[in-house]
């Protein structure tokens, strides 16, 4: 019997040397993949998702886990299976207001490998949008909007948006998801502009 872990906080990213060992495609891949698990998952089982053979991804794992960003969950019964789980669910990058160059060079190239995942990820809708469901068509939304907002209002507004998706956190419906469900990949971003 496993014993219940405490509902992990957002962990925040602020050490330039995490922040750079995470700024890697595959290292992103399996940070989110393990973020939506509550039981863990193998090397093998995450080089499916980040399309790496299992010893490129047990590296990458034990890279990760050098950090604190994962750690060696309970076995699932077999001893020779290695599962790994995230110390947290959700996280984020902050090198801090009066962060100094090395910080602010790590949390950019973090920063700058997500925003090249998020493109990459809308470059693929939109090469096999055409032939997707209506359904999927139609509900699939690019939306760019200029807000005038003070800094109160946008701290209000990210609350609101952010408690808006946590219903539909895939890690939420993992175990009943509904007839039709899809993973869908949603960026949120605002961003003072000068």
């Amino acid at each position: 019997m496993t014993e219940p872990r405490p509902e992990p906080r957002r962990m925040t990213i602020s050490d330039p040397q995490v922040m750079r060992a995470l700024a890697h495609p595959a290292r992103i891949a399996i940070m989110e993949h393990l973020s939506t698990l509550d039981g863990g998952a193998t090397a093998t089982e995450c080089a499916e998702i980040v399309g790496l053979s299992p010893s490129a991804t047990s590296y990458h794992l034990r890279a990760l886990a050098k950090f604190g960003l994962v750690e060696q969950a309970p076995s699932r019964g077999d001893a020779r299976e290695r599962v790994w789980r995230t110390f947290s669910h959700s996280w984020m990058v902050d090198a801090g207001r009066g962060a100094g160059p090395e910080a602010r060079a790590a949390e950019q190239a973090l920063v700058e490998a997500h925003a090249a995942r998020d493109m990459e990820r809308t470059r693929d809708w939109l090469r096999r949008a055409g032939d997707e469901p209506a359904e999927w068509y139609d509900a699939a939304l690019f939306s760019d909007t200029l807000l005038l907002l003070t800094a109160d209002e946008l701290v209000e507004l990210n609350a609101a948006v952010t408690a808006l998706f946590e219903p539909y956190r895939q890690r939420n419906r993992l175990a009943d998801p509904p007839a039709g469900a899809r993973t869908v990949a949603a960026q949120y971003k605002v961003v003072p502009l000068a």
